[in-house]
């Protein structure tokens, strides 16, 4: 299949999760292969210390399309950034090692990107998105730091999307490629640099809703917060100085 012929690349970006990664790899993989467009599933492993890519790369001749890109560890933008460059399908979607956004919800992005969309987004916000909802909500600490820090995001970077983080967006291949070849933060502040450039750009996003599944093997700390919200200072002031063409 030639990089031309590619209707839809998925992105996964992977540290670390070779106990979770097989079974949200064998669903990408089933529900790909019966649909009528072609596809390739691109995991990059960012400098993971565990078996992450030894797993991945067993699995690559089994699953149908799948590829394995192997970096030293720069942090989750980094690694979604590296895949996008190096993906070349008309559509590119990025989602996370976990499968806590399904890859069925793609089908409803599809219809957005026909009328027009530059990028489309999910949501786990009402706010956002009437019926979007999470299935296994987020221990209390979390949804409050969220609340609070999204407020912030809206404030300095990105007014009128509650849910800037969820990870499965997917953009238009012109706009990947303007706006990844750009991005700047290579941690989980990234998700905000990219709206925040599209935005800036005058790309138009549409928002779709999902049913979204909380893991509570989830990793990420305190730490990441107060780096998120550093890095959104970052991109404001990024735009101040017209880093961003």
């Amino acid at each position: 299949m030639a990089d031309s012929d590619i209707y839809l690349s998925v992105i996964v970006p992977a540290y670390n999760e070779e106990d979770r990664i097989v079974p949200s790899l064998q669903r990408m993989g089933e529900y790909l292969s019966a649909q009528n467009y072609t596809y390739e599933i691109v995991v990059v492993v960012d400098g993971a210390k565990d078996h992450t890519a030894d797993v991945v790369r067993q699995l690559t001749g089994r699953i149908a399309h799948l590829r394995l890109i192997e970096q030293e560890n720069t942090g989750k933008g980094g690694a979604v950034t590296n895949g996008m460059r190096q993906t070349h399908g008309r559509i590119r979607l990025f989602t996370d090692a976990d499968n806590s956004t399904d890859i069925h919800y793609f089908e409803d992005m599809r219809p957005l990107f026909d009328e027009g969309r530059d990028l489309v987004i999910s949501t786990r916000h009402s706010w956002d998105k009437e019926g979007a909802t999470q299935k296994i909500s987020q221990p209390w600490y979390r949804r409050i730091l969220g609340m609070s820090g999204n407020i912030f995001i809206q404030i300095v970077a990105v007014p009128g999307i509650w849910d800037t983080q969820n990870g499965f967006k997917a953009f238009t291949s012109e706009a990947a490629t303007r706006i990844f070849g750009q991005t700047r933060i290579k941690g989980f502040g990234f998700d905000i640099e990219i709206l925040a450039m599209a935005r800036h750009f005058r790309y138009t996003i549409g928002i779709i809703p999902i049913e979204w599944q909380n893991d509570d093997r989830s990793t990420v700390g305190l730490s990441n917060y107060i780096n998120v919200l550093m890095q959104t200072i970052q991109v404001r002031w990024n735009i101040i100085r017209g880093i961003y063409k």
